[in-house]
């Protein structure tokens, strides 16, 4: 299964016989968080695990957060796959994974095939079955297939890698690195956000505590709604350690989808680190919580708990726990404190992930006290301020709400400022040339909704401005298309909430009398239900409006928040 582990010659003679054999195996393309997993599980970083959890190890890891063996493991590395695909798998049956290229990858060898019962995976692994509560739990119900797939991975190539080759460093070769290096103590850090003055403080203080050298091991994973693109965090991570003294620190890339199971997270981690080679974990009081980073500090799980944890269990793990210790600037004394050393006589200062964010999304200074000058230059690079980004404006509304001329004008408007470039996607425009074979069921579409995300995604990648303006009935397709753009720009829901009976009468393509002689089936508001968005940015009632106000109302929204000047 290890990728690393054979010589050439065995592992060309292997990898050509069971891609001889594989062509008459089914086969699975899999998603990122799919392909993270089986990186880690292939290049051991998830040992003792030696391919996806089969039921009963899943259902020990729910129970008891242990492996039938007794081994400490406490989140399950399950494989999940469509229904069709799970009905043609029986146990033995090998199953040939895939990644989004085709590129043979590994073969599972499957030993059980079953549906979980995925509110009680959520109710043991995150503490809830409230998918508003935990991100991961909506993640579970609604992102991830009703049945799994365990068994044996025997892994053929690993999943190719073009860029940061030298920080793709896998558990095997950071054993040799830090036994050629003399670091009998090593230290991990695990990452997920930039890295400023504070961290450096932080780790240093963790570091003098164990006596140990550093291994700063970001996550190269799947990226949150908001997260800047991995090229920019690698390179911002890569100016980041320019700071510490080269004998003491190195940097590698961990390839690792995140759940935020909070302190069960953490445990994972620590024994990934383990894999890694490192004999101590930096722990953060607020480790893995899915809302670590939200200003409002309402945390998910009790602060400490993973800290505790990790302690309970750190003999076990045979890995040591280093609680991470907050620093703050002090302006007096010009230099950086512990938290707990601060008291009311003193001029405590520190940026919050949010208003750093603020700060780049507005041009706004970025004071050296609180980051690097060469880190920041690197995030400016793919985060310009919010007038120089890309931007979509998304408009859902009934037919008849007015999207489409709202969305016309607002095109005009943008060319004529100039600026970025623009591109209008209204609903019957992209029917016609995207969606031609789509009918309208539910299913297809959400397929057409997402399609039109996928294609605004694109544009505000690359800075320019997309005008949407589909029925967009259903929240899941909406709130899909927010967190894939949202990576990239700017998002703009605009709720066109104009009344059903002023819809009607402004009914110019005959929809709804038909809909109601029952001619036409399947109209959104007669016989398909509009479910509201949850929290437009803009709400607008075009009957209390004109067109061109109402689009004024867009404009002065976007200059309020700085997407345009």
């Amino acid at each position: 299964m290890n990728w690393h582990s054979e010589s050439l010659l065995v592992h060309f003679r292997r990898v050509e016989h069971i891609k001889a054999q594989a062509v008459n195996y089914q086969s699975l393309k899999l998603n990122e968080r799919q392909l993270c997993d089986l990186e880690l599980l292939c290049n051991r970083a998830f040992y003792p695990l030696n391919g996806f959890l089969n039921r009963r190890e899943y259902e020990s890891v729910l129970e008891s957060g242990r492996l039938p063996e007794g081994w400490i493991w406490p989140l399950p590395i399950c494989l999940d796959v469509p229904e069709d695909v799970a009905l043609n798998l029986e146990p033995e049956t090998p199953l040939s994974l895939l990644d989004q290229e085709g590129f043979l990858l590994a073969i599972l060898h499957v030993e059980d095939v079953w549906r979980p019962d995925k509110r009680q995976e959520a109710q043991r692994i995150f503490g809830t079955e409230d998918e508003t509560r935990h991100p991961s739990v909506f993640h579970l119900y609604h992102r991830m297939h009703s049945y799994y797939a365990g068994g044996r991975i025997e892994g053929i190539h690993p999943p190719p890698h073009y860029d940061f080759p030298e920080l793709r460093i896998p558990p095997s070769e950071t054993h040799r690195l830090f036994t050629s290096r003399g670091w009998r103590n090593v230290i991990g850090f695990h990452t997920e956000k930039p890295l400023h003055c504070a961290h450096k403080e932080m780790i240093l203080e963790a570091a003098r505590k164990a006596g140990a050298s550093i291994f700063v091991n970001p996550v190269i994973g799947i990226p949150s709604p908001g997260d800047l693109d991995h090229f920019t965090m690698v390179r911002s991570y890569q100016a980041f350690v320019e700071h510490f003294p080269k004998n003491i620190i190195q940097l590698g890339l961990l390839p690792f989808a995140s759940r935020k199971a909070g302190p069960k997270e953490a445990l994972l981690q620590a024994l990934i680190r383990k894999n890694y080679g490192c004999t101590h974990f930096m722990v953060a009081p607020d480790h893995a919580d899915p809302f670590m980073h939200n200003s409002n500090n309402h945390l998910f799980y009790p602060v400490g708990e993973a800290q505790e944890l990790l302690r309970e269990n750190q003999d076990e793990l045979s890995i040591t726990c280093v609680e991470l210790t907050p620093m703050v600037y002090v302006q007096d004394r010009a230099q950086y404190l512990p938290e707990h050393q601060v008291d009311d006589t003193m001029e405590a200062k520190k940026i919050s992930s949010s208003e750093l964010r603020r700060r780049l999304e507005f041009d706004l200074e970025i004071p050296e006290w609180f980051s690097f000058p060469d880190v920041v230059r690197e995030l400016k690079k793919s985060h310009p301020p919010r007038h120089e980004q890309g931007l979509t404006i998304f408009l859902t509304g009934l037919s008849g709400a007015g999207k489409s001329t709202l969305a016309r004008i607002l095109y005009v408007k943008f060319m004529e400022m100039r600026d970025r470039p623009v591109t209008l996607l209204d609903g019957d425009i992209v029917r016609r040339n995207l969606s031609s074979e789509l009918d309208y069921s539910r299913k297809h579409r959400e397929i057409n909704v997402r399609r039109i995300g996928f294609v605004a995604s694109e544009i505000t990648k690359n800075r320019g401005i997309a005008i949407c303006a589909p029925i967009a009935p259903y929240e899941e397709s909406r709130r899909h298309n927010r967190e894939l753009i949202e990576q990239y720009g700017g998002y703009i829901e605009v709720y066109l909430n104009t009344p059903l009976s002023v819809c009607e009468n402004r009914d110019r393509k005959g929809i709804y009398a038909k809909a109601k002689q029952g001619i036409m089936k399947g109209v959104t508001g007669i016989d398909d239900p509009y479910i509201p968005p949850s929290n437009p940015e803009i709400a607008l009632n075009t009957s209390e409006f004109t067109p061109v106000e109402a689009a004024q109302q867009v404009l002065l929204y976007l200059e309020e928040q700085g997407y345009i000047k």
